[in-house]
């Protein structure tokens, strides 16, 4: 009997046993089911307070953009405290301290060359995307997918005007020296590129001028670099920082020559070594596409701040530029693209990253002196005759937010005390903060007392009892609503400051004013 029990017993041990593993299981697939949904789920349409204004701004100016709320997840503070560390984020050595890592044994070392370590409130600003939620700055949270119905020769010609790039034939030298002429213009390589690698050709085209700049001499396309003949990189792909001369493009075009250390199947991939430009151009938009865009990184905002992709690993060093102004630059450069080619109004997508516990406002430039304010809480009227812009930084040169009406309200919340030119930072009513010009602004006057009130409950005070005097003032928002009282009777009754009356003797008149 006892045999029989302690085998009912084992078996029953052996059930509870399969069914927790089994609850488990199922509680473990639950849980990476619900991983996954909060992935997908973290694209939303509806934006926190502080951003609003802008996004119904930009919406109101181009209805057929769409804007999608990114919501990380992070915590704001955690997210700087992981981007300002030494090297991750550069700003040139030519600008002022405000931008730079003041630090001992920091300040002015060159992590590259002519490139210094970036201030905390340098990264604290080019990572907060309320400042850039401007017709221009927005296009670094734009979807870097290709589009067939915008992605046009004509249209690359217009992000290439101005440049050596424009309306050119293309030619290099391959690694003996010998000029090659091809029969396609930049234009036709970087729209083949784009359609290959799934990336918006305006990135790519927008990209090459950013990281080789304007001329076609730069030694990272130039295939002139000793040692690296015929080879090129238009993308400065892993072209890391190094103190020694040319030591980035040098490293740029070792991966062009050898992608330093990658799989045979990888530099298949990817066309290298890339030792004609239709190669280094069409190779390196194959990378930016399988490493950042397809991986979730598809905006320039994210590929600067790896803040977010579709794996799960580790964040904030699939980075792929140090210039912490990178978006900023490569946005305007897309915008103008854009707009000499008419394409404004298309249907285009930007995806836009929250943090948790931001700040209440944008943080402010680096270039914005916080001497050149006094803080202020006071209410202004826009003091024109037909509308003021209110801009993203005290200066024409800044971009536009938006424009409000004569005689419409906002609160001052910094005074402007600069040389020249005086700014005003303001907030408006519907909580978006700008700059306007001090001289178009009108300190609201305040509004006077039109109508006071007074009655009290009872027609009869009694020797010894007191009465509280209701008052009602006009209007309710006046800017003195302080009353004083007295009585033209003390005999009869007085009345204290706050407004009680004390009857004094027992006849039953009294006054009170």
């Amino acid at each position: 009997m006892k045999k029989k029990i302690i085998i009912i017993f084992s078996i029953i041990v052996i059930f509870a046993i399969l069914f927790l593993l089994t609850f488990h299981f199922l509680n473990l697939n639950k849980v990476q089911s619900e991983t996954i949904l909060s992935r997908q789920m973290m694209l939303s349409e509806v934006f926190p307070d502080s951003y609003k204004p802008y996004i119904d701004e930009l919406k109101k100016q181009y209805p057929n953009w769409e804007f999608k709320a990114l919501y990380t997840n992070l915590d704001w503070k955690y997210v700087i405290d992981n981007e300002n560390v030494f090297g991750k984020n550069l700003v040139p050595k030519s600008y002022t301290d405000n931008w730079k890592n003041t630090n001992p044994g920091e300040y002015n070392v060159e992590v590259d060359s002519g490139w210094v370590d970036a201030s905390r409130i340098a990264v604290e600003y080019a990572m907060d995307p309320r400042n850039f939620l401007n017709y221009v700055r927005v296009f670094q949270f734009e979807e870097l997918s290709y589009n067939s119905r915008t992605n046009t020769t004509s249209s690359i010609e217009k992000v290439l005007y101005g440049t050596e790039f424009y309306n050119q034939i293309v030619e290099y030298k391959n690694s003996s020296g010998t000029n090659i002429v091809t029969d396609k213009k930049y234009s036709e390589l970087i729209l083949s590129a784009a359609k290959t690698s799934g990336v918006s050709s305006f990135h790519l085209a927008s990209r090459i001028k950013q990281e080789v700049g304007p001329f076609l001499s730069h030694s990272s396309i130039s295939g002139t670099v000793s040692g690296f003949e015929g080879l090129y990189n238009f993308y400065n792909i892993g072209a890391t920082s190094s103190s020694e001369p040319m030591g980035a493009i040098k490293n740029g075009l070792q991966y062009a020559k050898d992608g330093k250390g990658a799989s045979t199947a990888t530099k298949n991939k990817y066309l290298i070594p890339w030792n004609t430009k239709e190669r280094a151009i069409t190779g390196g938009a194959i990378f930016i596409g399988s490493s950042y865009i397809n991986l979730g990184q598809n905006t320039i905002y994210l590929q600067k701040f790896h803040v977010y992709d579709t794996s799960d690993d580790e964040l904030f060093w699939h980075q792929y530029m140090t210039n912490v102004l990178a978006p900023y630059s490569e946005s305007k450069l897309i915008y103008t693209g854009y707009a000499n080619g008419n394409l404004l109004d298309t249907s285009m997508s930007f995806v836009i990253p929250i943090y948790e516990n931001m700040p209440d406002l944008p943080c402010t430039s680096p270039a914005i002196s916080a001497s050149d304010f006094s803080s202020d809480n006071t209410k202004v009227y826009a003091k024109v005759d037909t509308s003021l812009n209110v801009r993203s930084g005290p200066g024409t040169s800044y971009e536009v937010l938006t424009s409000v009406s004569a005689n419409t309200q906002m609160t001052r919340i910094a005074k402007g005390k600069q040389k020249g030119e005086l700014w005003d930072r303001v907030k408006l009513e519907n909580g978006m903060v700008g700059y306007v010009f001090q001289t178009y602004l009108e300190e609201v006057p305040d509004k006077q007392v039109e109508k006071i009130e007074l009655s009290v409950d009872k027609t009869t005070i009694n020797k010894g009892e007191k009465v509280k005097i209701n008052s009602t003032i006009s209007p309710s928002d006046a800017a003195n609503k302080n009353l004083t009282y007295s009585s033209s009777d003390t005999k009869v009754a007085t009345v204290s400051s706050d407004g009680y009356i004390l009857g004094v003797s027992s006849r039953k008149r009294y006054h009170y004013s």
